[in-house]
């Protein structure tokens, strides 16, 4: 811990005052989370009133019980997992070899092709031009256009491929002694010295598929493919407009309110569970090509 006698005055107030920031900073993204978990853990009758601030009003699960029963919960959260692993899987497989390609200093028209790049980041067709691309590929509703249409990301690909730049060429250099192709250098050498990076756009794939919403909505018709996002917004539109199931709510210990904050609650888990893992290296790897030789 911190020895504060070591500061002066102003170090000292310019500590504090940082630690009251952060602090801040971090109730401010935590409350949110406090919210929809006390939310979906109170009376439906509470939770419509707005009594709901901080904890639960009325401790009660049956929202869960609700949520959990209905097939179509598992459903959209099988087809969330299989897009976002299935997704995070063919981004890394495109992206891996997409920036090492373009760290390669031998590479045909090397600052056109990341200029390339680039340029998607600041601009792109369009809405209606996507849609019709992925039309005519006959892309619609299904889960290969979700996992196909979006696997690459302009920022990923330079993200990474600032990384590959940073590694010292000895390495490559004694592999390439040892008789080494491109894809050996690739597989034996760089991509076990970028697991921080790796692990960094892998964590960015996976929330970004995770809580892909918009476009599912727009290329997804059949309900048996939507994902969990999707899935919520269903509940919140039909189930709010319905009119025999809110004559059902008279009595019910739960409400529209508490079943969509249950369903936004068990959303999360997964990714709670998986940032723990992969957290250890985001902090390396976020800072890509700040040492280069």
């Amino acid at each position: 811990m911190t020895n504060m006698n070591l500061y002066s005055r102003g170090d000292k107030l310019f500590v504090i005052l940082n630690m009251v920031l952060i602090g801040l900073f971090a109730l401010s993204a935590l409350y949110p989370f406090i919210y929809i978990t006390s939310l979906s853990m109170s009376t439906g009758f509470e939770a419509r009133a707005g009594n709901v601030i901080l904890t639960p009003i009325g401790f009660t699960l049956e929202a869960y019980k609700q949520v959990l029963s209905e097939p179509q919960f598992w459903t959209s959260y099988k087809n969330t997992f299989i897009y976002t692993i299935g997704g995070t899987l063919m981004s890394l497989v495109l992206i891996i070899p997409g920036a090492y390609a373009l760290s390669r200093p031998q590479l045909y028209g090397r600052r056109f092709w990341n200029l390339a790049v680039a340029f998607t980041m600041w601009f792109h067709a369009g809405l209606i031009p996507f849609f019709l691309n992925m039309r005519d590929l006959g892309l619609l509703d299904s889960y290969f256009g979700i996992i196909i249409g979006f696997a690459v990301n302009g920022f990923n690909i330079i993200l990474l491929r600032n990384f590959f730049e940073g590694i010292p060429q000895s390495f490559e250099e004694a592999a390439r002694m040892d008789g080494a192709n491109e894809f050996q250098v690739l597989w034996k050498v760089y991509m076990p010295l970028s697991k921080p990076a790796i692990a960094t756009v892998a964590l960015f794939c996976i929330v970004s598929r995770w809580n892909g919403f918009f476009w599912a909505m727009v290329l997804l018709q059949d309900e048996d493919k939507i994902p969990l996002q999707v899935y919520l917004r269903h509940v919140i539109t039909e189930l709010t407009d319905d009119e025999a199931f809110a004559a059902t709510l008279i009595n019910a210990p739960y409400s529209v309110e508490t079943v969509s904050a249950a369903i936004i609650v068990c959303s999360i888990i997964p990714i709670l569970l998986v940032y723990p893992f992969l957290q250890k290296y985001f902090s390396k790897g976020i800072l890509l090509g700040g040492v280069k030789e």
